[in-house]
């Protein structure tokens, strides 16, 4: 189930319906990390946490993100795009997830990697991708 356009902006709680999350965690040897919402609706919303669920704040952007939903007879196609100096600085983890909502409200829980009978994607074990600093040419 798509989730009807609701104009862009930021906005709390999409993950009760179709969202796509991406969790961001500096390899610095610090437990905080960062959450990044993007919905099909074209709103977002982005979190920092000093730890584990804890110290929620909401995080600033200069810019807003950019959510872009384009469907088809038997597809969708979601495009996402965040200001680079929006982001964490590299070297990080990153965790992939997404929330599914299908018609009669039944949703499924997608993620790179669940290390937990029920699905935790603040869990630090499914930031599983990592992103280096890379060097200019």
């Amino acid at each position: 189930m798509i989730p009807d356009f609701a104009g862009r902006g930021r906005a709390d709680n999409l993950w009760q319906t179709t969202c796509f999350e991406m969790f961001v965690m500096p390899r610095d040897g610090t437990p905080g990390y960062s959450e990044f919402n993007l919905s099909p609706s074209e709103r977002w919303a982005a979190y920092d946490f000093t730890d584990y669920r804890k110290g929620m704040t909401e995080r600033v952007f200069s810019r807003e993100p950019e959510c872009v939903m384009r469907t088809g007879q038997s597809m969708a196609i979601f495009d996402a795009s965040l200001p680079r100096d929006q982001m964490p600085e590299p070297p990080v983890s990153i965790g992939l997830s997404a929330v599914i909502e299908e018609e009669g409200g039944v949703k499924s829980y997608w993620a790179m990697s669940h290390h937990k009978e029920k699905p935790d994607f603040h869990d630090p074990a499914c930031f599983g991708a990592g992103l280096a600093r890379t060097r200019a040419a």
